[in-house]
């Protein structure tokens, strides 16, 4: 069981916006909960530095390109601990070990007689690093996305034969009916293979920042022939002395957002089948975190800052928040004052009230002492997890969150239900109230294992207060697993709360 899982990397001509954080944190939420289930796992995100936009922002600070870079990767590569993902590498363009991967990769596809020179000239968006066609801009010829209006290129450069993939990437799509993920991005991705494919730019010969191309120094690869090449190049040097190509290509699953579906669905596969690679293994294509229904981006000008959200509510309420908001694949309309909300009602009430009531009546009925006593469970909870776990192998991680919660609320129904405090008045009920205290123990304990994976932070405190074992395998979602133990005391707060700051004036 190999699982290698990457973002996108990401554009550095400013700081992380919430977008970024969102993705990079649904990754790990995908990468631990194959950790759980046992697998070799591999986590990759990493910055995109070699952009026209980057080295304009450097232009305008005054700093050379790879000054900037510098500089600015740092809050980048801090990104995915303060949102609590735990990645195994991170990736600059500017890497020499990525440089070199990249010229010898694009030789290949060079020397396989799909590169050719010609010139190319047409509408240029900066902010989407990509060439327009006239059906792309608006009716005013403005970028869709970001509203300005794109620039005319013209310059001669090398182009690839993507056209002459079309049949062989018609084939892989039809003999893999889930490489791109959910369906209907499988099929807006097949759509436009069958529609006809034209043979794109991979240089640029106006731009100095970037990995000149192998046959001709003059020119530097064009950004999405240099990031793409990212998925692979981290295999050969992300850990010294050791080639991880064999072990992890290509059993790589792709997170990427819909803005760039056509460079990993149609450009990538092709350019790996011209350098003699396998294709990914599998694609999943997400929507957009919206505010007033416009992408929050930071050229947008709505950005949200990830790590000012973090500060005050914490990472796994973020995580939480993300992964609720909208269904992971769609684009959804997220509000920041839902954060609030969701933090009081979900993770202090639901979750936090449940660990406070259940821990101080087992410390005040039976003075920290669990035994299993005599009551049915309330849940199923092997079933729980088979449907949590078959949700995450599909990349639904909203259902599978929503899966775990309806757990969660059920054994807050299962509390009232039974009402421990009245089956304490009477010595008659003990073997029922020990029941009863032991199944909400074990139902607590399976359900921090399975929310392991959205509250990393928040799932070994939960353990620690029911003094259970800190293992998080997932086989441990299940009934029964919980420890007669001694010792249980009332648990102070999960989710404190919070006072948000005061508006600046």
């Amino acid at each position: 069981m190999r699982f290698y899982l990457t973002t996108p990397i990401y554009y550095v001509n400013s700081t992380p916006s919430i977008g970024n954080a969102y993705t990079t944190a649904i990754g790990d939420m995908f990468v631990r909960h194959q950790q759980q289930c046992g697998a070799d796992t591999f986590f990759l995100t990493g910055v995109d530095e070699h952009a026209t936009k980057v080295w304009r922002v450097a232009e305008e600070q005054g700093l050379e390109a790879q000054e900037y870079a510098d500089r600015i990767a740092v809050p980048w590569r801090e990104l995915a601990s303060r949102v609590n993902a735990e990645v195994d590498f991170f990736l600059r363009t500017s890497d020499e070990g990525h440089k070199r991967f990249v010229r010898e990769f694009l030789q290949r596809i060079y020397d396989h007689g799909d590169v050719y020179e010609d010139v190319y000239a047409g509408w240029y968006c900066v902010g989407c690093e990509e060439f327009k066609t006239e059906e792309e801009v608006t009716d005013e010829g403005l970028c869709p996305i970001h509203l300005t209006k794109p620039e005319w290129i013209e310059e001669k450069n090398y182009f690839f034969r993507l056209s002459a993939y079309q049949d062989r990437l018609l084939a892989l799509y039809d003999e893999r009916p889930n490489l791109v993920l959910p369906d209907f991005r499988f099929n807006e991705a097949r759509s436009f293979i069958a529609g006809g494919l034209r043979d794109f730019s991979i240089s640029r010969a106006g731009q100095p920042w970037g990995i000149p191309l192998p046959w001709d120094e003059s020119q530097v690869a064009y950004v999405w022939a240099d990031a793409l090449v990212n998925y692979v190049s981290a295999l050969t040097y992300a850990r010294p002395g050791e080639d991880l190509r064999e072990r992890y290509w290509p059993v790589v699953h792709h997170l990427l957002a819909k803005d760039i579906i056509r460079f990993h669905c149609v450009y990538w596969p092709a350019m790996l089948l011209s350098a003699g690679y396998e294709p990914p293994q599998q694609l999943f294509v997400h929507g957009y975190l919206l505010l007033d229904d416009r992408k929050i981006s930071k050229s947008a000008g709505n950005a949200v800052d990830p790590l000012e959200l973090v500060d005050v509510y914490g990472a796994d309420p973020i995580r939480y928040w993300m992964v609720r908001a909208i269904s992971f694949g769609h684009d959804g309309n997220v509000s920041v004052d839902g954060i609030r909300e969701r933090y009081e009602n979900e993770l202090a009430n639901d979750l936090g009230n449940l660990l406070s009531r259940t821990t101080a009546m087992v410390a005040q009925y039976r003075a920290g002492s669990l035994r299993r006593g005599e009551a049915e469970p309330p849940l199923d909870l092997a079933a729980l997890g088979a449907d949590a776990a078959e949700r995450m192998d599909r990349f639904d991680v909203t259902g599978a969150l929503d899966t775990v919660w309806d757990g969660v609320r059920a054994l807050n129904q299962y509390v009232t239900a039974e009402a421990p405090w009245q089956l304490a008045k009477d010595d008659a009920n003990a073997a029922r109230l020990d029941g009863v205290l032991y199944n909400l123990v074990d139902g607590l304990t399976a359900l921090a294992v399975a929310l392991a994976p959205f509250l990393p932070a928040t799932a070994p405190r939960i353990l620690a207060a029911l003094k259970q074992p800190d293992d998080l395998a997932w086989d441990r979602v299940r009934n029964g697993v919980a420890d007669e133990v001694d010792g249980i005391e009332a648990a102070k707060p999960l989710f404190p709360r919070i006072e948000l700051p005061a508006p600046a004036a």
